[in-house]
C-alpha cells in the first residue's frame, strides 16, 4: 500500500484550505475589533469635546461638579457596551475556529478509519484483533473529544450568561445610583 501523488496533493490542499479558513476567521475578528475600537475612539473624542465645552460653560462650582458627575454614567455604559462587543467578537471567532477544528478532526477520523480498513484487508491472518483494538481506541478518543467539545460549549454558554447578567446588574446599579 503506497501513498499516491493524488493523495499527497489532496492532503496538501486540505491543509491549505484549513489554514486559509483559520486566517480568514482571525482576519474577520481583527477587522471587527479594529472597527469597534475606531468607533470607540471617535465617540470618546467627540464626548470629551462636548464635555469640555459644557464644563467651560459652567457658571459656578456647583454646576461644574454636577456636570462632571453627569458624565460618569454615559462613560460607564459605553465601557460596558464596548466590553460586551469585544466579548461577542471573541466568542464568534472562537466558534468559527472550533468549527474548522471539528471539520479537520472529522476528516482525519474518516481518513484514518479508511486507512485501517485498507490495512486490515491486506493484513496477515490474526491481525483482526489489533485492528479492532485500534478502532475501539479511536471510538473512545472520539467520544472523549465529543464530551470535551460539549463541556466547552456549555462553559461558553455559562460565560455568556454571566456576562449578560453582570451587564444587567451594572446597568441596574447605575440606574439606582442615578435615581438617588
Amino acid at each position: 500500500m503506497y501513498v499516491t501523488p493524488e493523495q499527497i496533493q489532496a492532503a496538501n490542499k486540505a491543509n491549505v484550505e484549513t489554514f486559509l479558513a483559520v486566517a480568514n476567521a482571525q482576519f474577520a475578528a481583527f477587522e471587527k475589533i479594529a472597527n469597534l475600537q475606531a468607533g470607540v475612539v471617535k465617540t470618546a473624542f467627540e464626548d470629551s469635546i462636548a464635555n469640555t465645552r459644557a464644563l467651560l460653560g459652567a457658571k459656578d462650582m456647583q454646576e461644574f461638579v454636577s456636570l462632571q458627575n453627569s458624565f460618569a454614567q454615559p462613560a460607564i455604559e459605553k465601557a460596558i457596551a464596548y466590553s460586551k462587543s469585544v466579548y461577542e467578537v471573541a466568542a464568534e471567532a472562537n466558534s468559527e475556529l472550533s468549527k474548522v477544528a471539528e471539520r479537520r478532526v472529522a476528516e482525519w477520523n474518516e481518513n484514518f478509519v479508511s486507512l485501517l480498513d485498507k490495512v486490515s484487508k491486506n493484513a496477515p491472518a490474526g491481525s483482526d484483533v489489533a485492528v479492532a483494538a485500534v478502532k475501539s481506541m479511536l471510538a473512545a478518543a472520539n467520544s472523549a473529544y465529543d464530551n470535551l467539545t460539549k463541556v466547552a460549549k456549555q462553559a461558553t454558554e455559562i460565560a455568556e450568561a454571566n456576562v449578560a447578567a453582570a451587564t444587567e446588574t451594572v446597568k441596574g446599579l447605575a440606574k439606582v445610583k442615578k435615581a438617588a
